[in-house]
């Protein structure tokens, strides 16, 4: 299939790039003018170049140079200083201030704190726009608040803070590719007054869901049981417990706790199949697109508009769109062209790991399916049916394994067999799971069916738990590079498009990309062999860990109790490509590089040695540290995050006294000592 050749794959390209290029090199608004300029410039090329009877490469030129115009502006008016509104221009430094918010997502409450999406309305009477995270204390809150409620409160915006440790995941990342860039944690004391907003659809949607989930709760399912249901039916997340979770990510089967292309595909049929008695009228064809489109953007709405549900309805919207024009489409034109409109409503979306394995999934399932089909044809139909199944997984697999790893650092070695069980059931479970829900919402589900669905839920997780438990084959822990990423989707491509057509230029490319990625591998070996010594942030504890070559030592307080697993080390491990991996007890004296450090513990003790590099203070010494400093004369200090703040404070105000750099783990993040 030459679907390079197709227009909207072309358009999507540039597109992307242009959001990249904002991403990455991002203008300020002085040289805004003379990018509008050029902008201009170009669109008047394209005017010219169409009215030409044969058309020139200038056309072609103008028209892709557009595209990645439009991917670039589109990220970038959506940048806090392209928005003169923003609140971000508005707020005074450090101090508290009149915020009126509202209320526009529930999120998933942490152990202290209730967490939603707002919008910021007026700083001081001020109108501003911008999104928010809300963070509000569960202790001093008797009810939590719903979409479209309105809030006026006394409170600081913050911004939300990276990670404190190396390669650790950046939720402050995170939250800006979702728009949000500040944050507020107040108790129900800050809050001066309440009131009703006016109401939008998405926040009609998730007040219904909630009350769908309120009554469940009222039924005789089981919590684990009416947690899966929720994700299956409602995209509701937030009751899975997090072991059952675990378990399954390491069975691979987690992309069926998250309402996605699949859940709308089976949905999809079931209300084609529902409908069909519409297309024997004349008409009824027109009526039939139309009301499964309707019903799909209402389960979209209703499940929280996630980026996989979104991508798959827009899907089947273009589909449904082209039936009804009698136009011939193809899979890849119509997922290009859903890619295409999305981002260009969303230039964030690009950034989302939902996003991109969604995409990734199913464009390589509409692009490799064929060819394995092919390769494994029966011609008894059984055959042909699990067959089918198994490819769809390959693909998925293929496609969206190199990002995976980068994202995860681990894959499941049993996913195939996980698949070959669960999807056959997962049309009976979503089935029962929108008959539930129904009745359920209209306080009418028999206990006989909520004890059966219970029973059916029960079998599937006992069968995630015993794949999960087989951890030879859950492999974890692997280092896997952006650069290894390009690298393994060049080589998976350049092999496909060799195997769909076998010749000789196939052959050289799929060789030359084999060679590239063996190139990227010793490269990551000699980029990820260098030695370091870190001093990680972790609160009431201390953590040094030493890396020589492939092996890493990690020294703590108590060496009898295994951390790898844990944070940071867990993905600190895998970031730097550890092979050997040791915990050993905290040494008082460490010598790195020929320089000595020092480790300073409760007792306060420590021997008389001379040419201290580093002084690392540890569990809250109580010592004189200008004594200290004035014995030991040390080059640096740092103190981790087993010490108490008001001890760090005084030694800041010594080490500032003795112009001697100090480094607070809890404030600065995690320390490499060079």
């Amino acid at each position: 299939m030459k679907f390079i050749n197709f227009a909207v794959v072309k358009f999507s390209i540039f597109v992307v790039l242009g959001i990249l290029a904002a991403h990455f090199f991002p203008i300020s608004t002085f040289f805004l003018k003379y990018v509008l300029a050029l902008f201009l410039s170009v669109a008047i090329l394209w005017i010219w170049a169409r009215k030409q009877i044969i058309q020139t490469v200038y056309f072609g030129i103008a028209t892709l140079l557009c595209f990645f115009a439009i991917g670039y502006f589109s990220y970038q008016i959506r940048l806090p200083q392209f928005q003169p509104n923003h609140y971000s221009h508005v707020l005074s430094n450090g101090t508290a201030e009149i915020l009126q918010i509202k209320i526009t997502q529930t999120l998933k409450p942490d152990k202290y704190n209730y967490k939603y999406f707002a919008n910021l309305n007026a700083i001081n009477g001020i109108a501003t726009k911008g999104k928010i995270l809300l963070n509000v204390s569960k202790d001093s809150l008797k009810e939590s608040f719903y979409p479209d409620e309105i809030l006026l409160v006394h409170a600081l915006i913050s911004k939300i803070p990276k990670p404190l440790n190396h390669h650790q995941f950046d939720y402050s990342a995170y939250m800006k590719s979702l728009g949000v860039y500040g944050q507020l944690r107040i108790s129900e004391k800050k809050i001066l007054k309440t009131a009703k907003g006016s109401k939008t659809i998405l926040g009609i949607a998730q007040n219904f869901r909630t009350g769908i989930l309120e009554k469940l709760q009222n039924t005789k399912l089981k919590t684990d049981e009416r947690a899966i249901i929720q994700a299956l039916v409602l995209g509701e997340k937030k009751d899975i417990d997090k072991n059952l979770y675990r378990e399954y990510a390491a069975a691979g089967a987690v992309h069926i706790l998250a309402v996605s292309g699949l859940h709308v595909g089976i949905l999809y049929i079931i209300i084609a199949l529902l409908l069909k008695p519409l297309t024997r009228w004349k008409l009824g064809i027109y009526f039939h697109a139309l009301i499964i489109v309707l019903l799909l953007w209402g389960f979209a709405i209703l499940s929280g508009l996630s980026p996989s549900v979104t991508r798959a309805v827009t899907m089947f919207s273009f589909f449904a769109l082209a039936k009804i024009f009698n136009r011939d489409t193809n899979s890849i034109n119509t997922l290009f062209l859903s890619f295409l409109a999305l981002l260009i409503i969303n230039p964030l979306w690009l950034f989302q790991v939902g996003f991109q394995l969604s995409y990734l999934a199913v464009f390589f399932i509409v692009w490799l399916q064929p060819l394995f089909y092919k390769a494994g044809y029966s011609k008894y139909r059984i055959v042909r049916k699990i067959w089918a199944m198994v490819s769809v997984t390959i693909c998925a697999q293929i496609g969206v394994l190199p990002l995976s790893l980068y994202y995860f650092h681990q894959f499941p070695g049993m996913f195939l067999l996980t698949n070959i069980v669960v999807l056959p059931f997962l049309t009976v479970l979503m089935c029962g799971g929108l008959l539930i829900v129904l009745l359920a919402s209209l306080d009418s589900l028999p206990d006989w069916l909520a004890e059966s669905y219970n029973f059916l839920i029960e079998g599937l997780n006992g069968f995630i738990h015993w794949v999960a438990v087989q951890d030879e084959f859950l492999f974890k822990n692997i280092h896997f590079s952006a650069l290894k990423v390009m690298g393994a989707y060049l080589l998976i491509i350049s092999l496909a498009l060799f195997l769909k057509k076998i010749n000789y230029r196939g052959l050289v490319v799929s060789l030359l990309s084999i060679s590239v990625l063996i190139a990227i591998y010793i490269y990551d070996e000699f980029k990820t062999s260098e030695n370091q010594l870190v001093v990680f942030q972790k609160s009431k504890q201390t953590l040094l860990g030493y890396k020589n070559g492939k092996d890493f030592i990690v020294y703590n307080n108590d060496s009898t109790k295994y951390i790898s697993e844990e944070y940071p080390i867990k993905s600190f491990r895998a970031a730097i490509n550890i092979t050997n991996y040791s915990q050993e007890k905290l040494p008082s004296i460490f010598q790195y590089k020929n320089r000595n450090i020092l480790i300073l513990d409760s007792l306060g003790t420590f021997p008389k040695q001379k040419n201290i590099h580093t002084l690392l203070l540890t569990n809250s010494p109580k010592v004189n540290l200008n004594r200290i400093i004035d014995s030991l004369k040390p080059e640096q200090i740092v103190a981790d995050g087993s010490n108490y703040f008001t001890y760090i404070k005084r030694w800041e105000k010594t080490c500032k006294l003795k112009k001697l750099p100090f480094c607070h783990t809890a404030k600065q993040g995690a320390f490499s000592i060079e």
